[in-house]
């Protein structure tokens, strides 16, 4: 983003200029959502595979500035790299929120299951109303089928990501891409099995509006088990990468 160097600057942040990617950013995550909703009431795509595109091109840029900024520059000096640990410090801080968030919803419903409205006036008795959980009709996913072996991929991912990791640091730059591309590979494994489950748990078990079980199920399933996680790990340890090694 930044044309000029940090020669002569009498403090140790980096100002960048003005660059549009913040605004297309907030576009094309608009788009994507409107498009989202497009889709799932009208089955209309086209708005959410722009936004989806456009989202990634401004990725893609964003990230590029800034390990050009890093690398080729030279600006980021130690007081911005302290800016950005802590934004990552920020962002798992919000991804423990989102787990405290879900899995009390998931606690809730399932500790004191609760029966529909329509249920509870004709089962009501002195005892309360009290229903069972999962819920009736809700046939449920073998824990030791795939849900067992993606939670065995993400565990490899960390692994591969971890030696990526230390290969940086350690400047073993061949052992660093191997890792990585592992990382990447194991990724894509993850997703595609995702998606075939979720395939399965829509044609075959319930669908996300059959009631409070598969809400839940799906909200906790996709944040537990994030594949975006695994790619926000990849592309640290890729700025890392380029960082420190020449």
């Amino acid at each position: 983003m930044s044309e000029n160097s940090s020669v002569g600057q009498k403090h140790p942040y980096h100002l960048v200029d003005p660059s549009p990617l913040p605004f297309h950013s907030s576009i094309a995550g608009l788009a994507m959502a409107v498009g989202l909703v497009f889709y799932m009431h009208y089955d209309t795509k086209w708005l959410l595979i722009l936004g989806t595109i456009g989202l990634l091109t401004v990725m893609f840029l964003w990230w590029r500035d800034v390990i050009k900024e890093s690398t080729f520059q030279q600006v980021h000096t130690p007081v911005v790299e302290l800016g950005l640990r802590y934004g990552m410090a920020l962002f798992i801080a919000s991804e423990v929120m989102f787990f405290v968030a879900f899995f009390w919803a998931f606690f809730d419903a399932s500790l004191t299951p609760k029966l529909p409205i329509e249920e509870f006036a004709e089962t009501y008795d002195s005892n309360g109303a009290v229903g069972i959980w999962p819920p009736e009709g809700i046939k449920t996913f073998d824990p030791l089928d795939i849900p067992f072996l993606n939670t065995l991929i993400l565990l490899m991912s960390g692994t591969t990501c971890t030696w990526a990791h230390h290969a940086v640091r350690e400047g073993h730059r061949d052992q660093a891409i191997q890792a990585l591309w592992l990382t990447v590979g194991l990724g894509i494994c993850f997703t595609l099995l995702q998606a075939f489950e979720y395939y399965e748990a829509v044609h075959h078990y319930f669908k996300f509006t059959d009631g409070i079980y598969p809400s839940v199920f799906y909200i906790d399933h996709s944040i537990v088990e994030d594949p975006g996680m695994a790619d926000i790990d990849t592309i640290t340890l890729s700025y890392t990468f380029f960082k420190y090694i020449e």
